[in-house]
């Protein structure tokens, strides 16, 4: 073969292989393209630990600030979170109630990645209500709650998260609060709630904390969940609000998750969009058939483990999972 007809012949191989590449359907393309993509490890949310968790914390009785249920509970949750990282403190603060009666209160908080500047907040309510004040029968106003929904619900899948992240990073560093001393508040006088939040936002636990948001979860065990845009969070944060969404949706819990906007809602989140500057959403079932907006037994003797629903913790743990791993 002479050379003239090998380099025609070379020829004719290069037009082939490149005719080849330039016509690749576009489906393969775009299906090589997702191949090659690094794909993000999701670690599997236990609804089992996070019962448990729920479980743990309403077995020792109404968690009323000063009381030997809440000390013992403290003790419980932050024997568990050391289990899951060194970085654990008591944040110890006293704070006035609407009865003028002054108690100590304790935002119990853990660290992960502390090197990492890059930060999100997570974080739930870990006090019970002192009055079953929403009972019919006002002869039991005064008597403390369970609180399993409203409060142990949000620390029981914050335990399983902390769990997870003491298995696997991820790749930004993540803070978790329990406040304390939320529930105590009297309707009427707006200060009175959410006096853990209010004194960490004003006094963190490290000076000039920031994160680049927060995710505050309250009631999110009950049965057939409503969660909804929250205003208070639609105002401060209404891009964390899609995030989040945007995660349930694709986790195939649109229904549960609907891009509706509700009421303004008192909670913590309140405080750490106001008085720490985080955009901070706030992940709460709202229930437009009970007279309270909330679920049916909110503020009631029956807030027990009766309320709470393993399925419900595992949806919404799972979502906060997928955000976080998510974060880049």
């Amino acid at each position: 073969m002479n050379k003239t007809h090998l380099r025609h012949l070379l020829s004719i191989a290069v037009l082939l292989i490149s005719f080849a590449c330039n016509n690749v359907p576009k489906e393969a393309k775009s299906q090589q393209a997702v191949i090659s993509k690094p794909q993000i490890s999701i670690p599997e949310f236990s609804k089992e630990m996070a019962y448990k968790y729920v479980e743990a914390q309403v077995a020792f009785g109404p968690r009323i600030p000063e009381s030997q249920a809440h000390q013992n509970c403290k003790d419980y949750l932050v024997n568990t979170l050391k289990e899951f990282t060194p970085n654990v403190i008591v944040q110890n603060f006293k704070t006035r109630l609407a009865s003028k009666k002054v108690v100590n209160g304790k935002n119990i908080i853990a660290s992960f990645q502390l090197e990492k500047k890059n930060r999100v907040l997570l974080c739930a309510h870990w006090d019970s209500r002192p009055f079953a004040d929403m009972e019919n029968d006002k002869s039991k106003h005064t008597e403390a709650i369970d609180g399993a929904n409203d409060g142990a619900s949000g620390v029981g899948v914050l335990l399983e998260v902390a769990r997870i992240l003491s298995k696997q990073n991820t790749e930004v560093g993540v803070d978790i609060i329990f406040f304390d001393v939320e529930d105590s508040g009297e309707y009427g006088s707006n200060d009175s709630w959410a006096l853990g939040a209010q004194y960490w936002s004003k006094n963190p636990h490290i000076p000039n904390y920031t994160a680049r948001y927060g995710v505050l979860l309250d009631m999110v065990g009950t049965i057939n969940p409503t969660f909804k845009y929250e205003m208070t969070s639609y105002r401060y944060a209404p891009h964390i609000l899609e995030k989040v969404w945007n995660a349930a949706k694709v986790l195939g819990y649109q229904q549960y998750f609907l891009s509706e906007r509700s009421g303004g809602i008192l909670d913590d989140h309140v405080y750490i969009n106001e008085d720490r500057n985080i955009p901070t959403i706030d992940i709460i079932h709202y229930d437009q058939t009970t007279s309270s907006g909330f679920f049916e037994h909110w503020h009631t003797l029956k807030d027990d483990m009766n309320s709470i629903n393993a399925n419900t913790l595992e949806i919404v743990g799972k979502t906060v999972l997928k955000v976080i791993y998510e974060e880049r």
